[in-house]
């Protein structure tokens, strides 16, 4: 276990399993800006939706991303399109998989620079219940890795692989990686469906941020915290859990419900006034929901 990555040696194959977008963004971000600062390689394989936020993260960063394609440093590929070359009716072809990804591995290698892998079609096939498949192409791409020199990152929605059923085979996943990414969490506690429970959620939060020498941001979490868990408590009706994490000068707290949005009553989620949600969108650097499963989670990061 290792908490974040931003550097992966080359023969490394690891694996985050990760609650929110936000926080993969957040930790894969970094690993292909460096790669980027170092004149590495980096082949990323994703969603359409992640793939553009990589590209955010690299041009906030300062990468050419037209000369970086151009001279082949960066390659962006479609988790999904990609799959399909080489996997049909749930079944795997080596062959096709080596010609497919090999070939793109290959050319990558030719360059004589370290590369980096990112990597979601492992996690397309679990979340489509071809589980047998994302082992197998874990495998396929631990072959690859004694052929050619590179490191390879991973990633699977925690929410997916979650669950005794999932127990034995995600033990299989994780045998097959040489590492697990974590993000540091300084804080993480369930609460339950009690008005007062916002303020003890609030308490709590403040005391984290105090022993972690961030003090000075405790009024603005102490608002942000009370507000979501609130929320929580008065429009889901729901027990709810509080995380909070920092990196580097920034924080973010998440607070996850039991209550999807279709089912919570005027629950658009939108900052407009004289909605609590407004001040939350006044001290945070940028905030958002998302589905999971059996519920939601409405994260918000702001300075510390």
């Amino acid at each position: 276990m290792q908490a974040g990555l931003t550097e992966a040696s080359c023969g490394e194959h690891v694996v985050q399993f990760y609650a929110d977008d936000a926080e993969l963004i957040a930790a894969v971000g970094p690993y292909l800006v460096d790669a980027a600062r170092a004149d590495e390689v980096a082949v990323t394989v994703a969603t359409p939706a992640h793939r553009r936020s990589f590209e955010l993260e690299l041009g906030a960063a300062g990468v050419d991303l037209v000369r970086a394609r151009a001279t082949g440093r960066l390659v962006f590929m479609d988790a999904a399109e990609t799959l399909s070359r080489f996997e049909t009716g749930g079944a795997i072809d080596h062959e096709a998989f080596h010609e497919v990804i090999g070939g793109v591995m290959h050319e990558a290698t030719r360059i004589g620079r370290p590369v980096r892998v990112y990597g979601e079609m492992v996690a397309q096939l679990w979340d489509g219940g071809n589980i047998a498949g994302a082992i197998e192409l874990e495998t396929l791409w631990n072959d690859l890795g004694r052929e050619l020199s590179f490191s390879l990152y991973c990633s699977y929605p925690a929410a997916s692989v979650e669950g005794p059923d999932h127990a034995d085979r995600l033990h299989s996943i994780c045998q097959l990686h040489s590492s697990v990414v974590s993000q540091p969490v300084e804080f993480a506690a369930d609460y339950p469906a009690e008005l007062r429970s916002a303020a003890q959620a609030r308490r709590d939060v403040v005391a984290a941020l105090q022993e972690a020498g961030r003090g000075t941001t405790v009024a603005d979490a102490a608002l942000i915290v009370t507000e979501l868990a609130t929320n929580a408590v008065r429009h889901a009706a729901s027990p709810f859990s509080v995380v909070l994490r920092l990196h580097g000068s920034g924080a973010r707290i998440a607070v996850s419900d039991q209550r999807g949005l279709a089912s919570t009553p005027g629950a658009q989620l939108t900052a407009m006034l004289p909605h609590g949600l407004a001040m939350v969108d006044a001290i945070a650097t940028r905030w958002g929901v998302e589905p999971i499963s059996g519920g939601k989670t409405v994260w918000a990061e702001f300075p510390a």
